[in-house]
Formats: structure tokens, sequence, C-alpha cells
């Protein structure tokens, strides 16, 4: 016994006919026939006689139809239900990542709109600042970010802040033919003695900062905020990079082996932030977000 037994039910009993039946179900007429005869040996009743009057119930089978006929009704009930709750999420989202994240929101996207097809989704990529200012002035609706730690201190007001569980993995990406290429890991000290190209942020430029110094100044080619740039830049042998390795995955230039991508030493790297998905409490399309939330908790958690 099964649902499709039971809309085959329902459309006998509307159509008075097995031939009517199977082709507004668009299937076969032996096809739908040996289903109800599957059935009835299966409980042991016949459900219908045929007579020239048409397909009808049998008195055995009477009370059986009824039971399958409300099981079909309660299912449409359930479809309209779920119906009704999608698409009573209207409007449009706006959401923005910082660069490292943003390899996330494809599969988000995936499962959300699959449910949420009316929903129209705009994605930016910002760096963390701009991302805070603009969720917090509700010119956007979503961020995935990163706020300094301690969280609580750099929170905007009206603000509500996420962890996710993201685990950070910068590599050094260097030529192949480079000496770094052959080490197991790299200390940014040993990374100074090289030229960088690095990518264009308040976090690089914080960073590359902290380990400048006056008898060490960084060997700075150029920045950019093209990844794929940075990468090309580093597969001709201009310079090496730094970059999380979401961004390497399945990254042609690493397949290739045209760059390398190797481990950095410097454990606190990325200790002062915290990642995370950042949201207003005063959105207007707070429900909406709270429900895009969802998603990226089902992906990430």
């Amino acid at each position: 016994m099964n649902l499709e037994q039971m809309e085959y039910i329902k459309e006998i009993i509307h159509t008075r006919s097995i031939s009517v039946a199977a082709q507004n179900l668009h299937i076969s007429q032996s096809a739908i026939s040996q289903s109800i005869s599957s059935l009835e040996k299966e409980l042991g009743i016949t459900l219908f006689k045929r007579s020239r009057f048409g397909t009808t119930p049998t008195e055995e089978g009477k009370s059986i139809i009824n039971k399958a006929l409300k099981i079909v009704e309660n299912i449409d009930k359930i479809k309209e239900d779920a119906l009704t709750f999608n698409t009573s999420y209207t409007g449009e989202l706006k959401i923005a990542s910082i660069p490292s994240l943003m390899a996330f929101l494809p599969k988000v996207l995936s499962l959300f709109k699959k449910d949420f097809p009316q929903i129209k989704v705009t994605i930016l990529e910002m760096e963390s600042s701009r991302i805070i200012e603009e969720v917090k002035e509700n010119r956007l609706n979503f961020g995935l970010t990163t706020i300094q730690n301690p969280v609580e201190r750099t929170l905007p007001d009206q603000c509500i802040f996420k962890p996710i569980p993201y685990q950070t993995d910068i590599k050094v990406i260097v030529p192949k033919d480079s000496p770094l290429a052959f080490q197991d890991a790299l200390s940014m000290q040993e990374i100074l003695d090289y030229p960088i190209v690095m990518h264009t942020s308040h976090y690089w430029d914080k960073l590359i900062t902290s380990y400048e110094t006056a008898e060490k100044p960084i060997n700075l080619v150029f920045r950019t905020s093209n990844f794929e740039v940075i990468k090309k830049t580093v597969a001709e042998g201009l310079a090496i990079s730094m970059l999380s390795h979401y961004l390497l995955t399945d990254d042609p230039y690493v397949e290739s082996e045209r760059i390398v991508p190797v481990t950095i030493a410097d454990p606190d790297i990325v200790s002062e932030v915290t990642f995370g998905c950042l949201y207003s409490e005063k959105n207007p399309q707070l429900p909406l977000v709270k429900k895009f939330l969802d998603y990226v908790e089902q992906y990430m958690y």
C-alpha cells in the first residue's frame, strides 16, 4: 500500500473510469489497473466493480476507499500548508560576505532557493568593516563577516552576531619551482624575504603592518582585490602570497601544480577575529533573514 495507489483511487472515484483516470494521471491504463489489483490482493477485498455504468466502488470497498480519500485529502492539506508557509516570505535579500567566506554561499543558496524560489537574492563581496556598517544601517540584510575579539565590545547596537565553526587555515602560495615549495611550513619572518602580492583588505593590511619593521620592510609588489590575479601572479613566478585554503579548494592552479600551498607556521595569525553571521534585529526583513540563517546553520554546523 502506498500514496500513489491512494491517488489512483481518488482519480477513479472522480472520473468513474480507469481509462480516463489513467489519462488524467499521465500513466498507462494497464499500470493503474495492475496497481489497484495489487492493492486489492494485499487487502484481500475487491475495491471496484466495472459495469456499463462505469467503475464504481464495491460495498466491501467503500469503507477502505473512504479512508483512502481522507488520506489524500490530508496529504493535499500538508502540501497546501507547506506552499503557504514558503510563499509567505516575499521580497529581496541583500547579502554580503568577506572573500574567504564566499565559497560557502553557492551551496547555502542552492538549498535556500530550492525552497524559496520567489525570493530575489543579491550577493555582494565586501570587507568586514563595510559589512558591519551596512548591516547596522539596514542597507544589508545579512552579512558573513568577522568581528574583532572580544565580540561583545565591538558589536554594534541592535546587531546580532552568530559565530560559525569556521577554521581558517591560511596558506602561503608559492610558484612550483620556488625553494619554498619544498618546505612543510613557513613563518611570517621567512615570507618577508620574498616579493609579495596581497589581497586588498583591511585585514591583510593590518597583518602585514604588524610584521613590518623599519629594518625589514615588506617587499610588496602590489595589492589587488582579484584572487585570480593573485594566483596568476604567483604562478608566473613574480611573487608569493597568502590565501585561505577555502579559496584554493578545487583550484586549477593548485591542481595543475603551477602554485603550491604551504602551511603557515604562525598559529595566532587569525586569533584576533571571530567568523560568523551578522544581522540587525531592527531589519524590516527579519523573519526572512532568520529563515536564511537556518539554512546557513544547517550547512555550516
